[in-house]
């Protein structure tokens, strides 16, 4: 039997443990690295010869959709689970844009899991079906790359003068971004447009 050589990242340790173990119990999975950073997945797939990633969404340096199309981009060969506490359609839809070739969230059945893995390297697609529908009845995000960066940055309570210079804008350009953003999510204000946003899983 071959082993699936499969790296994990998730920033918080207990979970990540707590996978690996799970994971450690099959026989034909080995879990050769663990990260706890998005801008680490990177490096670590290069260095252990992985097959799978099995990646967290919400991560420091780097988010893991983002660090999906990394591989994608560099490792097309290596197959990619994402794994999440939040089963948002927006989060799906991107994740499959981005590359992943599975979409879990945390509470599914840990045999679920490594089902998936295999299933992914056997060239399926897994895929929650109540969030896949949620998914197509949502749409895709209406937001630009460049809104959402400005609304995501606007989330801690940022004004526009900090905004523009943790983007290299000018604030009349967030202004504009951030109205755009709202009008299209129908919102009342910046703080609304974050929260509909969030709830999308489009930030």
């Amino acid at each position: 039997m071959s082993m699936i050589r499969l790296l994990l990242a998730e920033d918080q340790s207990m979970v990540r443990e707590a996978l690996a173990a799970l994971l450690g119990l099959e026989p034909d999975i080995e879990v050769v690295a663990q990260v706890a950073r998005g801008d680490e997945v990177l490096a670590a797939a290069h260095e252990h010869d992985i097959d799978v990633a099995l990646l967290d969404i919400e991560m420091p340096g780097m988010t893991g959709i983002d660090a999906a199309a990394a591989l994608q981009r560099e490792l097309p060969a290596v197959k990619v689970v994402v794994v999440t506490t939040f089963g948002r359609p927006g989060y799906l839809r991107r994740a499959m844009e981005s590359g992943a070739d599975a979409f879990l969230v945390k509470d599914a059945p840990a045999s679920q899991l490594a089902a998936a893995v295999r299933k992914v390297l056997a060239g399926e697609r897994v895929i929650d079906p109540t969030l896949a529908a949620a998914a197509l009845a949502d749409g895709a995000s209406p937001l630009t790359d460049r809104e959402r960066d400005v609304l995501r940055t606007a989330a801690d309570g940022s004004t526009n003068a900090e905004i523009a210079a943790a983007l290299h804008l000018s604030q009349g350009t967030v202004r504009n971004y951030l109205s755009m953003a709202i009008q299209k999510l129908a919102a009342r204000n910046r703080a609304e447009a974050v929260r509909i946003a969030r709830e999308k899983g489009w930030l």
